[in-house]
């Protein structure tokens, strides 16, 4: 990303005159002659990363020390309000919306489809006063953030933001609208149906088995010294019988889950690790995707947990302290607003790196972003953010000074030695540099 695709990209998820616009349609400021908004929001989704006291107290100092009138705590805490959640969930709809204007990063397995989606919730423990409007499964008081997540893009789909208690599987829906894409999913959205609807409507899915799923086994076509085995077969009958061995090779074979009415064709795949086998239900074909490649495919789904984690270290997410469920609410999407505008500048340093490469071989040239530290040196340039986003004037040499500084803090500093899954699959790697020696004198 260059200084000029910075300046664009911000001044269109945090304009000054948007922000004044719909600060004005939701009524934000009707009572409130002394809020600055413009300078308000974006304290309010530039400073969460920072530790220097509670959230919505380090929002305030940000205000202030911007240049803003000085105004009470109390006061401050009162421009919390239901207009600002509409204004702030217009601003993450736009935000999102950007990130899924990009390219797509999907070579080798990652192809095939359209996009990958990744599905899963996050929990956030809230002050205990607010366990009345979030009851979790305890006595106290949590809400989660259920979030849909593009490995194409390396961004925010969706989100819906429910109180703790709510399971997640009843916000999955699998329905036309996913056609030609593919979902990698955990076992809290196991459901025999759901593979039946992903049937139904094209999607391809990569799902761990469940433990009391007992698929049948229609043909084996991978594994060492199996018998022919008849149609119909149990797989867990044909473990406890020893006719299937577990010898550290990779299975993969043809079964039926379900029973009655319900019955699903599936590929079941296993890999061995470490741990002990991992076994996959899949409709990925295998002439694109063996089983160690299946293995990989679900490993991505790891990248939608490092998000959380992004979200917690990088804007402190998990520290919501707030009393009141309007605040609360403010706060979470004033988070996914930080990672999500984060997350649409390092998939254009990805986009970049990969632009550069001149075969799909060649190495990258430099590292790609790391989103906890690009959001934390966000947070550190929100005063000089502030101000570029105010100026009228384009100030090219200013926006391609902070692009550089960002991409000096926020450089991946593990790409050598620890690249990521989806880092590897995308081309995004190099090998690690040769230790220097060290000279002995005598």
């Amino acid at each position: 990303m260059t200084g000029e695709s910075l300046r664009a990209h911000l001044r269109e998820a945090l304009s000054a005159d948007a922000i004044r616009a719909l600060a004005d349609k939701y009524g934000v400021q009707e009572r409130e002659r002394k809020l600055n908004v413009f300078e308000f929001v974006v304290a309010l989704i530039l400073a969460g990363g920072t530790h220097e006291g509670g959230r919505q107290y380090d929002i305030l100092r940000t205000y202030i020390e911007n240049g803003a009138e000085r105004v009470r705590r109390g006061t401050f805490y009162g421009w919390f309000t239901a207009p600002l959640l509409d204004l702030l969930t217009e601003l993450l709809n736009r935000a999102i919306a950007i990130g899924q204007r990009q390219p797509k990063l999907l070579p080798g397995i990652l192809g095939g489809v359209s996009d990958w989606r990744v599905v899963d919730s996050t929990t956030i423990r809230l002050d205990d006063a607010l366990v009345g409007d979030f009851p979790s499964t305890g006595d106290y008081a949590a809400l989660k953030v259920h979030k849909e997540w593009s490995v194409g893009t390396g961004n925010l789909v969706a989100y819906k933001i429910t109180p703790a208690r709510e399971h997640d599987s009843p916000h999955l829906d699998v329905g036309e609208h996913r056609r030609g894409t593919g979902l990698l999913i955990d076992l809290g959205y196991a459901c025999i149906g759901r593979l039946a609807e992903c049937e139904t409507h094209d999607v391809k899915y990569v799902i761990r088995l469940k433990e009391n799923w007992k698929p049948k086994v229609n043909r084996l076509v991978r594994g060492s010294d199996f018998p022919e085995l008849a149609e119909g077969a149990d797989f867990d009958t044909l473990f406890d019988e020893e006719v299937i061995v577990l010898d550290g090779q990779a299975i993969d074979a043809d079964v039926t889950v379900g029973r009655n009415a319900l019955r699903v064709r599936s590929r079941l795949v296993g890999i061995p690790t470490p741990k002990g086998y991992c076994f996959f239900l899949t409709n990925v074909p295998r002439k694109t995707h063996g089983p160690h490649q299946v293995g990989d495919l679900y490993r991505v789904r790891w990248e939608i947990e490092i998000d959380n984690k992004v979200e917690k270290a990088g804007a402190r997410l998990d520290e919501i302290t707030a009393r009141k469920p309007v605040s609360a609410k403010a706060l979470v999407l004033a988070t996914l607003l930080n990672a999500t505008i984060a997350r649409t500048i390092v998939q254009s340093e990805k986009l970049a790196l990969v632009a550069e490469k001149k075969s799909a071989d060649e190495h990258a040239s430099r590292a790609p972003l790391h989103p906890i530290l690009l959001m934390r040196a966000l947070s550190s340039a929100h005063g000089t953010i502030t101000r570029l986003l105010w100026d009228t004037d384009d100030q090219p040499l200013m926006w391609g000074e902070l692009m550089l500084r960002f991409r000096d803090l926020g450089s991946d500093p593990n790409w050598r030695r620890r690249p990521s899954v989806l880092d590897r699959i995308q081309g995004l790697t190099a090998p690690p540099k040769p230790r220097r020696r060290t000279r002995h004198t005598a």
